[in-house]
């Protein structure tokens, strides 16, 4: 069997992991970083997500490697796009003009420009990126991992990867599982934890829906219509207990009062994110930004509540049950799909059905037209040295308190609505207005495990933080924060645990973050006390 040891090692390339990677490789060390896919990038490539962000991401409330993502997007466009003089002199352009974020864009122009950003340190193979591999098993030495072994697909050839420092940015926690390192999933119940908004008792395999997305396009006069999918007349009858609506309908669930809600495909363009149609919710390509008769359609993006799929978890059941249910997703997204093309209400009245739209593959880099990977909300989380609770950063939960908990320990910041979607177990959502919100180190350090560190979803939060603390620009700060972590251990000869429990490392680390790598640690005072808006 093959063998690589490297500095730093990071399994999982989405968005955590490419930032990971990054500050890792600015602070001199070596990097093998490995993807399941064949794309790096995760939540912003292979699952097709646009970016969920917070209320001032122009200005502040995120690194400075994210903001020159960002702006490395736009710059994409501006370079290698026809748009019109108007948009070009666009300063916050928004290629997509969608809705849900200031920064809607295809998926392969992420990818382009994350590509990009890593592309001077694989010129002397500082950092080697492995696509299509995976892990299978955790080699365990005490507290402490010795290698990762990984297979590489589709041939299934396996190599052990060693490193002094393990950075698990998987979608799921698939370390934490593998090598039996403390975690959770799920729900934690109200004695665990306190949370106002937690479930009396826990529930390890409640868990928040997942969503197999799409992009798609709309001919109009044309028939692109679907083959019927296997799964189409259960889900055509299918409506939840908690649900206000078939799930294949217009009829949704607001998801701050659970009233109902009507949201038809292009009847209702309103430019506020819960309201208004759902073809501007997530458009990532729109016309207006050309000049007439360049591209023959918008494309929009499909994360909306009709694919959210909620028949079953993802974690904590046998490997059987977990394809189950990403079969399960799939089926759903193209039954939305074919639901479309031949039985949705028209907005204009004038019948049923869109054969027109079109699943657009070339755009998610796949050929049944569905994104390459499944959006996961929730992963394992590690049983941290310190987790973040609701009422840390709850507005309701902290009552009287103004802010979020401050936290001598910060390595980021971030701003959403503690924002968790419908539930394997029938929970509907629970979404509530929190503070802006810092990171903490203690966050990102294992109870037990001395050289593994999370760099995703798989911090130290619990089931309902886990709500606010998942989005893009968050995942990202937390990846890069653990790889600034693991190289500055290495740099100094140190451990990540005694870099946050010794006053003066932990003053020079947050001097490093705050300046050669350009993090923000506090808010000012302004946002800080800004709770988040009920849209």
């Amino acid at each position: 069997m093959n063998e690589q040891h490297t500095d730093i090692l990071i399994i999982g390339g989405g968005t955590g992991g490419v930032a990971a990677a990054l500050s890792a490789l600015r602070l001199g060390r070596k990097v093998i970083l490995t993807e399941e896919t064949d794309w790096i990038g995760g939540q912003l490539t292979s699952q097709a997500v646009p970016p969920d962000e917070g209320l001032w991401i122009e200005t502040v409330g995120c690194t400075a490697s994210y903001r020159a993502f960002r702006e490395g997007v736009r710059s994409y466009y501006r370079q290698h796009y026809p748009l019109r003089p108007e948009s070009l002199a666009e300063r916050e352009l928004n290629p997509g003009a969608g809705t849900v974020s200031r920064l809607c864009h295809e998926p392969r122009v992420a990818l382009a420009v994350l590509e990009a950003m890593l592309a001077p340190y694989r010129a002397d193979r500082q950092l080697e990126i492995l696509l299509c591999t995976r892990p299978v098993a955790v080699q365990m030495d005490g507290d402490r991992i010795e290698a990762v072994t990984v297979e590489h697909l589709p041939g299934g050839g396996r190599t052990v990867l060693s490193a002094p420092y393990v950075l698990d940015a998987t979608e799921t926690g698939e370390l934490l599982d593998l090598g039996e390192v403390e975690s959770v999933i799920g729900a934690e119940g109200q004695a665990q934890t306190g949370e106002l908004h937690a479930l009396a008792e826990a529930d390890p395999l409640n868990q928040q829906a997942i969503s197999w997305c799409f992009a798609m396009d709309h001919l109009e006069g044309e028939d692109h219509t679907i083959d019927k999918p296997a799964g189409y007349d259960f889900w055509r009858g299918y409506q939840a207990d908690f649900w206000p609506g078939p799930h294949l309908s217009w009829t949704l669930c607001h998801p701050i009062t659970h009233k109902a809600v009507y949201r038809d495909l292009f009847g209702n363009p309103d430019e506020t994110p819960h309201s208004g149609d759902l073809w501007h919710f997530r458009r990532i390509l729109a016309q207006r930004h050309y000049p007439p008769g360049r591209y023959r359609s918008d494309v929009t993006l499909v994360n909306w509540p009709q694919i959210d799929y909620w028949l079953g978890p993802l974690l904590g059941v046998g490997q059987e049950e977990k394809q189950k249910h990403l079969h399960g997703a799939r089926d759903l997204s193209l039954s939305l799909m074919y639901w479309m093309q031949t039985e949705a209400p028209r907005h204009d009245g004038s019948g049923q059905g869109y054969p027109g739209l079109r699943l657009r593959g070339d755009v998610t880099g796949t050929q049944d037209g569905l994104a390459k990977a499944i959006y996961v909300r929730e992963s394992r989380r590690i049983q941290a040295e310190f987790t973040v609770t609701e009422q840390m950063v709850g507005v309701e939960a902290r009552g009287p308190l103004q802010g979020a908990e401050t936290f001598t320990d910060s390595v980021g910041i971030g701003q959403y609505r503690i924002d968790l979607h419908p539930s394997t177990r029938g929970r509907n959502y629970v979404d509530i207005a929190s503070w802006p919100f810092q990171i903490p180190l203690g966050a990102l350090l294992p109870v037990r495990v001395e050289n593994l560190l999370p760099a995703g979803k798989n911090l130290g939060v619990t089931h309902i933080t886990n709500g606010c603390y998942r989005l893009h620009p968050v995942e990202w700060n937390i990846g890069e924060a653990a790889g600034a972590l693991a190289a500055q251990a290495l740099n100094l000869n140190s451990s990540p645990r005694a870099i946050r429990n010794t006053p003066a490392l932990l003053a020079d680390f947050q001097a490093l973050l705050a300046g050669p790598l350009g993090f923000e640690l506090a808010w000012p005072e302004q946002q800080r006390l800004t709770p988040s808006p009920n849209f």
